[in-house]
């Protein structure tokens, strides 16, 4: 069994690729070095054979989950390296990760400084990602959506049925380390710009990653996102109701809803929890 494999999700990467993959062989020569082509229109699985790489290709665009997904089903290493196709990610910065395993952390992630964000905007919502799961699991999380990462291989496969297609599975598969207790180290890096034109929509992605900072605080722990909501409920009520009461000295029917919304709106985030203790319920 090959100890390590290279992962790179790529789609419509031919111009950066022909120089990374190069690079990546000779600075691992026995790494198994695969190319997951997610679609692409140009010589992206091309250039991935001519510099011996193993090339698994999607008919159709699948989504760059899919394509991470796909990486590690085919891939027979037992430390997996994820890194995006695109020469943000530099290669000398993978020894950095590996050592982290070696210290006894199933996963290590490449946490990109504040150069390294491609807008203002963008790395103003990664640094609310960064917050936000950083309250949910009680954790410092210093990038939540960096795709650069390496880590176990049985660990990762535990949860590949929790994955997104999508842009969202570097999200899904920190907190799932964090929720099952699995040592995660961030190692700062730089990334580079991107070569060729991103893949990423503002307006789609941003609407999407609005509802990633919802399904964060329920894949990992609901009651945080619940409580917060039902506490707000009740005071509401509460107050609406000593208002009423001692200004007409009667309880409305806005007071009986707003404490009905708390209590049911907790009731959910109970029920949840107890779903989510379920979803990460492993054997042994």
């Amino acid at each position: 069994m090959t100890q390590l494999s290279l992962i790179l999700p790529a789609k419509n990467e031919a111009a950066a690729l022909a120089t990374l993959l190069p690079r990546l062989r000779e600075r691992f020569p026995q790494a198994e070095l695969i190319v997951v082509d997610d679609g692409s229109s140009d010589d992206t699985a091309a250039i991935a054979q001519r510099a011996g790489a193993r090339v698994v290709r999607h008919p159709v665009s699948l989504g760059n989950g899919a394509a991470v997904k796909s990486g590690a089903r085919a891939a027979t290493g037992e430390v997996l390296v994820f890194l995006d196709a695109d020469g943000q990610h530099d290669p000398d910065d993978i020894p950095r990760l590996l050592a982290k395993l070696d210290e006894g952390y199933d996963m290590a992630v490449g946490a990109r400084d504040a150069t390294s964000q491609a807008s203002l905007g963008r790395g103003l919502a990664n640094r609310l990602y960064n917050r936000l799961a950083g309250y949910v699991t009680g954790h410092r999380i210093p990038d939540l959506t960096s795709g650069f990462r390496a880590v176990r291989a049985a660990r990762f496969r535990e949860f590949l049925y929790l994955l997104p297609n999508g842009f969202s599975y570097p999200t899904t598969i920190t907190m799932a380390f964090f929720r099952c207790g699995y040592p995660v180290a961030y190692v700062p890096i730089h990334a580079s710009a991107r070569i060729g034109k991103s893949h990423l929509k503002p307006w789609k992605d941003g609407l999407r990653f609005l509802l990633i900072i919802f399904k964060i605080a329920t894949l990992y722990s609901p009651l945080k996102l619940f409580f917060p909501v039902s506490a707000g409920f009740f005071l509401l009520g509460l107050g609406n109701y000593l208002y009423t009461f001692l200004a007409e000295r009667r309880f409305t029917n806005m007071s009986a809803l707003l404490l009905s919304a708390a209590v049911i709106v907790f009731l959910i985030g109970l029920i949840s929890e107890q779903i989510t203790n379920l979803t990460y319920k492993r054997e042994g």
